[in-house]
């Protein structure tokens, strides 16, 4: 990858970015990582209380790039073929249709993800680590992209269940909204009604030019040195017991990837790291961001 291609990049995303924001007002280093999330080709969950723009955020991202968006709502009674879909039989041909369920789309967002059983939740294991469905024993592959954005209940309210680790880790980043400064929240009051703004917004950006930003992500280069401060953070997030996976170090390193070239640069530095660590490593540590920041100030940078 040249220097060239990674500022035309920047350039690109920072309009997209800047389009988000402004339909999110306040919020936008979240929107940043939201878009890194995506550019590194992982999936995002959202841990917040009702009402902050979550599901607004989600709808914003699909109809920037195009991409084809649908919604599930996750309740106690919700199966998993309510999610994945599932074969009926055809009287006319005799034989069983495969009839795809909400999961087949580019853009998913999973409300209120932990509100359904530990069953309908793992439905979307191989979906996101895989990229297919089986049902019967039959692999349907699922559309490209496919970004999942999940929001998930603060486990103190009724009704939730939480999620486990193998489905936490199938998240890249967490991250939460939290409300608006008071300024933010002035313009909202005052101004137009955001999902206005968002039935009025042309797509910003081509999935093609996305793409290909995600293939570019993977070009950013990694210094032995950056290498080392990573392991060094994986490392130290074990010496007290359990702590990060090998995955999760490949995903610090793709979301750092990504971030840099969000930047517009060809290289990742340490600050990169820094910048996604703790929307990569809270969801994967016992004491969460407490135990993230605690590394990011004990672990020397290079």
């Amino acid at each position: 990858m040249t220097a060239a291609e990674a500022s035309a990049s920047s350039e690109r995303l920072a309009t997209l970015t800047s389009a988000l924001s402004g339909i999110i007002l306040g919020k936008e280093k979240a929107v940043r990582l939201a878009v890194t999330c995506l550019l590194a080709r992982g999936h995002l969950l959202f841990e917040d209380q009702p009402g902050v723009g979550k599901t607004l955020l989600s709808q914003a991202l699909a109809q920037s790039l195009g991409l084809l968006f649908r919604r599930v709502q996750f309740t106690s009674d919700l199966l998993p073929a309510d999610i994945l879909g599932a074969s009926i039989y055809d009287r006319e041909a005799g034989s069983f249709t495969f009839h795809p369920g909400p999961v087949f789309t580019q853009v998913l967002l999973a409300d209120e993800i932990n509100r359904a059983t530990p069953k309908t939740q793992s439905a979307l294991l191989e979906a996101m680590e895989e990229g297919k469905v089986t049902c019967d024993g039959t692999p349907h592959t699922l559309p490209v992209p496919f970004f999942v954005i999940a929001t998930q209940n603060p486990s103190t309210q009724i009704g939730t269940f939480m999620l486990p680790e193998s489905q936490l880790d199938r998240f890249l980043m967490r991250l939460a909204l939290g409300i608006p400064d008071r300024n933010a929240e002035r313009v909202m009051l005052q101004g137009q009604d955001r999902r206005e703004l968002l039935r009025a917004m042309p797509p910003v950006m081509t999935w093609n030019e996305l793409a290909h930003m995600q293939q570019l992500a993977r070009l950013v280069h990694v210094s032995d040195p950056l290498l080392d401060y990573l392991q060094d953070l994986l490392a130290a997030s074990r010496s007290a017991g359990h702590g990060m996976s090998p995955r999760a170090g490949l995903a610090l390193l793709a979301a750092a990837r990504a971030w840099a070239l969000m930047q517009g640069r060809t290289m990742v530095l340490p600050e990169d790291v820094q910048e996604v660590a703790l929307p990569v490593m809270s969801h994967r540590l016992a004491n969460g961001v407490e135990e993230a920041e605690r590394l990011l100030e004990e672990v020397p940078v290079p």
